[in-house]
């Protein structure tokens, strides 16, 4: 039984590295792709279908960690304890955190499909809350990870993240461009008596 308990958080523990690692690069590809990003002829000359392809692949990540928890014979979190946040009684907050991050993560991922119903230009706003989530998602890595002590650990989830926070403070750290309406000419005076 112990070695299936460990398998199970193995299991877990790896996908979870992998979805935040996968996050940060599709962070980057998001950023990027919203800056005019091109990488040449065929598919995937843009980013955006390499975002889409890295959201999808987190998303999966994200269920599959939470669900190979719930074969972990030591944690027993059981479906609350996977399913709302702060209710595990490993590390609640970091845990919770991670829950949260991973609720957003999955339904901002999905609005993507639902854009034409919720407006193109109100789903793009609620997309940049993505953000938001995925720093809540780093967050839970460290503050959850048992091996945030290794440097293996530090080098798999910052390599793909500095680049994503300096996009990001890139992106909401410029002056917002203004459109101002063309100034108006005068209009000739009528005369009067006509």
């Amino acid at each position: 039984m112990i070695a299936t308990d460990q398998i199970f958080w193995t299991l877990s523990r790896g996908t979870g590295i992998a979805a935040i690692t996968l996050a940060s690069v599709s962070v980057c590809f998001g950023l990027l792709s919203g800056r005019g990003l091109k990488l040449g002829p065929g598919r995937f000359r843009d980013g955006k279908t390499i975002h889409e392809a890295l959201s999808i692949a987190t998303i999966v990540l994200i269920l599959a960690h939470g669900l190979l928890l719930l074969g972990d014979g030591w944690l027993r979190p059981g479906l609350a304890g996977i399913a709302v946040p702060f209710q595990m009684s490993y590390r609640p907050v970091w845990t919770g955190l991670g829950i949260f991050s991973g609720y957003g993560l999955v339904i901002l991922g999905l609005s993507y499909y639902l854009r034409a119903q919720i407006g193109p230009s109100r789903w793009r706003y609620l997309h940049r809350f993505t953000a938001v989530f995925w720093v809540a998602g780093f967050v839970h890595a460290i503050g959850a990870g048992g091996d945030i002590g290794a440097l293996w650990m530090w080098l798999v989830l910052m390599v793909p993240a500095v680049p994503a926070f300096v996009l990001l403070g890139m992106r909401f750290g410029a002056p917002r461009e203004t459109t101002r309406p063309a100034p108006s000419r005068p209009r000739p005076a009528r005369p009067q008596g006509t």
